[in-house]
């Protein structure tokens, strides 16, 4: 995963007033229906937090981000909880965890990073383990602030995941706009 953006003290600050507002709780509450409490979760691309918080209510979450500025705010917010320095495609840890979670982190990998980390996600998991991912709809790559935004639609996120993943949700949503964006929750084959 490669970018600037989220590497420097400013561009953080300025990425966490712009998602101020946003949480994935409406996501994690779709993931509750399909993963045990107190699972390991991973969370790729924890940011500045607001979603490893709500899953900490639930299960035993390790963080994770690209970002080193990320990882030393998390580990200050929240001296108890664990965070790695993961990128998303590579994933390089040994821990195994019983589910992986993201929201809107994936979509900055190419198809060729994606399918590499989707690999690793599958090496990851315990058996029977879950998935709970959140993408941009569309079709169009663009970039923003220098990250690639690569959007999906159901048919590519399908063929992405369905090799390794039985598919047990896949659904629009809306986050910004009607239907602008997608959630899959998929199980270890």
């Amino acid at each position: 995963m490669k970018g600037e953006y989220y590497k420097t003290k400013e561009s953080v600050e300025e990425y966490i007033q712009m998602a101020k507002d946003v949480n994935g709780k409406a996501l994690i509450d779709q993931l509750i229906t399909h993963l045990q409490p107190t699972s390991s979760v991973l969370e790729i691309g924890s940011g500045p937090g607001t979603d490893w918080e709500i899953l900490s209510a639930t299960y035993q979450v390790t963080g994770s981000d690209f970002s080193e500025e990320f990882i030393q705010r998390l580990a200050k917010k929240f001296p108890n909880g664990t965070f790695l320095h993961l990128d998303a495609s590579t994933l390089l840890t040994t821990q195994k965890f019983d589910a992986i979670y993201s929201n809107k982190v994936l979509h900055h990998l190419t198809d060729e990073e994606l399918q590499h980390s989707i690999h690793r996600q599958f090496d990851l998991l315990n058996d029977k383990g879950i998935i709970c991912h959140s993408f941009w709809k569309g079709e169009e790559t663009e970039h923003f602030k220098g990250l690639l935004v690569n959007c999906h639609t159901k048919e590519s996120l399908n063929k992405f995941f369905g090799q390794q993943f039985e598919l047990i949700f896949l659904e629009e949503y809306s986050e910004f706009e009607e239907k602008d964006s997608l959630l899959l929750i998929g199980m270890k084959k």
